[in-house]
């Protein structure tokens, strides 16, 4: 009996991460209310320590080394996805969002990023003892907002989302839709330093190559396609050649028509993402049909949730410790990394060009929007294309990680500082919000407090809320008015 069962069961790997993924994700949805609102986590830490826990490192359930992926799978997946949530930022901004509000996000987008990156090259050098062209790669992984775990946060629903007002949510969503494609610049700078070329050639190939072939015809080819994509759905819908289930479909098929665009073309894949999505709902008119579908958020659970899932399972802990190659990376060094990143990547930048940036209109809404640059999935993609690029001068990785490159020392260092920093990121600012409510609960007065820990519904202290609930954004897209 034992033999005959035996040979009828097949527990592998793949299929015990199956079955272990499908139950994360459907105990998340069963308490998902309470998850969310009362306790005020969100996803991506709970799937990320689910992924360690059930890891090589730990359980060894989940174990994507045994899959025989390749870094091609993780560089794939981690494009797809982040560029699925850019694509959804255009779309769920408001209608000609960044018509009015360019100033903002303009600011964020440049002098606040340019600020984080150099600062955080800074911090990487002094500490972690790399080159300075190196220090620049690492912190182009770590410089922009990542777009999965802010919308986690600030989606819509939630209780902690109602007590920030909506200006803010909108501009740090614009900002993370849009920095993972602003990274690239910052990103091929310091590649093409580290390639050791002359300045003159330096500065002409990243002008051309990467400002205006990657960057600037990438966010073009996104609103030109984006638009036409509106104007074409409009008419099969007015002719009635489009059933409703094709109708939502098209939302995801866009999106990755963008990816694979953006992609074949060489340009910056998430600029196209983002621009599709922005032109595509610019008028409001997409967003306005699909706004009970509650698709985005279909899409955050099964997808974000199942990659932060993976990250977890491939976290590279055997190279956070000292090795010969790379002798100067110590648990130590890298916890006093993170915490110098999450206290000044972003905070003293934003709080110094608070009277430049319109919509954020006191100090305390600039220091919530400073502190709140999570880092993840975007970062993921970052560094696996610069380890691509470091190894193969291409933007496709080898298989695995070389033992034997000119580079070598490079790649070592640049994959484990920026994972533990991402991981880092990830528990931190997704257990803000928590850290946030219970906070503000403790800090009132007894009498003041809401009957259950943490349950404020006001709006946070020292923020202007006009228009009651956190609301100061008239037109949302999808509104008619």
């Amino acid at each position: 009996m034992g033999s005959w069962l035996s040979k009828q069961v097949e527990p592998t790997s793949a299929h015990y991460t199956y079955l272990i993924l499908s139950i994360f994700l459907l105990s998340y949805s069963f308490f998902s209310e309470f998850i969310r609102n009362r306790l005020h986590l969100s996803e991506p830490p709970l799937a990320l320590l689910t992924g360690v826990i059930f890891g090589p490192n730990a359980l060894n359930i989940i174990n994507p080394a045994s899959w025989h992926w390749q870094d091609t799978v993780t560089q794939e997946a981690a494009r797809i996805i982040v560029s699925l949530q850019v694509f959804s930022v255009g779309v769920e901004l408001p209608k000609a969002y960044f018509s009015r509000h360019w100033k903002s996000v303009g600011m964020m987008l440049v002098p606040v990023m340019t600020f984080s990156w150099l600062v955080t090259a800074g911090f990487v050098y002094g500490i972690m003892g790399t080159t300075w062209s190196v220090a620049l790669i690492i912190s182009a992984c770590l410089a922009p907002t990542d777009p999965v775990l802010a919308a986690a946060v600030l989606q819509p629903g939630t209780r902690f989302s109602s007590r920030v007002p909506r200006r803010l949510r909108h501009m740090l969503s614009a900002e993370s839709g849009t920095n993972d494609g602003t990274s690239f610049p910052f990103l091929y700078a310091g590649l093409l330093m580290h390639g050791g070329t002359s300045t003159g050639a330096i500065i002409r190939d990243w002008f051309t190559g990467t400002i205006l072939w990657q960057c600037t015809l990438g966010i073009l080819v996104g609103l030109i396609l984006g638009h036409y994509a509106n104007r074409s759905l409009r008419i099969a819908e007015r002719r009635d050649w489009i059933d409703p289930s094709s109708f939502l479909a098209f939302y995801i098929l866009l999106a990755l028509l963008s990816v694979g665009i953006g992609s074949t073309l060489g340009l910056d894949d998430f600029l196209v993402a983002v621009g599709a999505g922005t032109g595509f709902a610019w008028d409001g008119w997409f967003a306005n049909k699909t706004k009970a579908t509650h698709l985005p958020q279909i899409l955050d659970l099964l997808l974000n949730s199942s990659m932060f899932v993976y990250f977890g399972a491939i976290i590279p802990w055997k190279n956070f410790v000292p090795r010969d190659i790379t002798p100067m990376i110590t648990p130590g060094k890298l916890t006093g990394l993170l915490v110098l990143v999450l206290l000044f990547r972003r905070i003293p930048a934003v709080l110094a060009l608070k009277p430049l940036i319109p919509d954020i209109r006191t100090y305390r809404e600039a220091l919530f929007c400073g502190h709140f640059g999570p880092m993840g999935l975007g970062g993921l993609f970052l560094v696996i294309e610069a380890r691509a690029r470091l190894e193969t001068g291409e933007s496709i990785p080898m298989p695995h990680p070389p033992k034997h490159h000119p580079n070598l020392e490079a790649i070592e260092q640049v994959w484990p500082i920026v994972c533990f920093v991402l991981m880092g990121s990830t528990i931190v600012h997704g257990c803000s919000v928590a850290a946030i409510s219970l906070g503000g609960h403790m800090m009132r007065n007894k009498e003041e407090r809401a009957p259950l820990l943490a349950a404020e519904d006001e709006g946070l202290e020292g923020m202007i809320h006009e228009g009651g609930g956190g609301e100061s954004e008239p037109s949302v897209s999808g509104d008619e008015d």
